[in-house]
């Protein structure tokens, strides 16, 4: 892919996923205000800055404003950084308003008509659709094996989106007999080019095996047959490698900074 259409595909997925989000589970709101647009979905959802258009002169307004008004809910939030993100200092004025960051992330995007979409999983293995409570108790299993955080929130989250909007979110559990051993989850944007991969994890001992290839093949499968023609992952530096193999491309770098009131 020529840089040209690098340029092009990352202002693609600032305008849709970004700069135009819009409402994506139930009880969330999106607002829109001072240059910034961001996710308001209560204490046991997601909170956070998505887009932002800010110079020198306002950045800093804008940033006490949003910490005032999620502050005022009661609420932790984050600030999503791009790389590319205005001013070029951004990062360095948010730490010093107090946010904390997380470890940075690479945004890779896909065409899926031109991704390597044929792992299968390995022997013994089989992949699981997640369609009610109980393959969602599975997922949180998995979460919490491999990242060795809690899954509480994730677990709500997964069920209520399955239960209110299930067209779109789609979740898969990798299964070695009765163990779950990998999991993983998509969220499809409706009126979007882009589905997100999110939440793949394989617990230590199954990992190396193929099973993550297998699940982004499937995700990948599915989008395309709803429509959609792009794939966005946050990868880490673990799941890039693997990423790219599969004709994924690095755009920017995204970085959670995290406000705790």
């Amino acid at each position: 892919m020529a840089q040209t259409d690098h340029t092009a595909l990352l202002a693609l997925f600032d305008r849709e996923l970004r700069e135009g989000a819009r409402p994506d589970g139930p009880g969330v709101r999106v607002e829109r205000t001072g240059g910034v647009v961001r996710r308001v979905a209560g204490a046991q959802g997601w909170n956070g800055v998505v887009w932002s258009a800010l110079d020198e002169a306002a950045a800093d307004a804008a940033i006490a404003e949003q910490i005032a008004h999620y502050t005022g809910l009661g609420v932790e939030f984050e600030w999503k950084l791009y790389g590319h993100d205005r001013p070029a200092d951004l990062g360095q004025r948010l730490r010093a308003a107090g946010f904390r960051p997380e470890p940075e992330e690479t945004l890779v995007i896909g065409e899926i008509g031109e991704l390597v979409l044929d792992a299968e999983p390995p022997p013994g293995i089989r992949l699981e659709p997640v369609t009610g409570p109980a393959g969602v108790d599975l997922v949180a299993d998995v979460h919490e094996k491999a990242f060795g955080t809690d899954s509480s929130r994730l677990r709500d989250q997964l069920l209520a989106h399955l239960s209110a909007d299930p067209d779109t979110v789609v979740a898969v559990v990798a299964m070695a007999g009765d163990e779950p051993v990998s999991a993983a989850r998509m969220e499809l944007v409706p009126g979007t080019r882009f589905a997100g991969l999110w939440g793949g994890g394989t617990v230590e001992s199954w990992r190396g095996r193929g099973i993550y290839r297998a699940l982004v093949a499937h995700r990948a499968r599915v989008a395309a047959a709803r429509g959609y023609r792009y794939l966005q992952v946050d990868a880490s530096s673990q799941s890039r490698p693997i990423l790219e193999r599969l004709g994924f491309t690095p755009l920017t770098t995204t970085t959670p900074y995290v406000y705790t009131p």
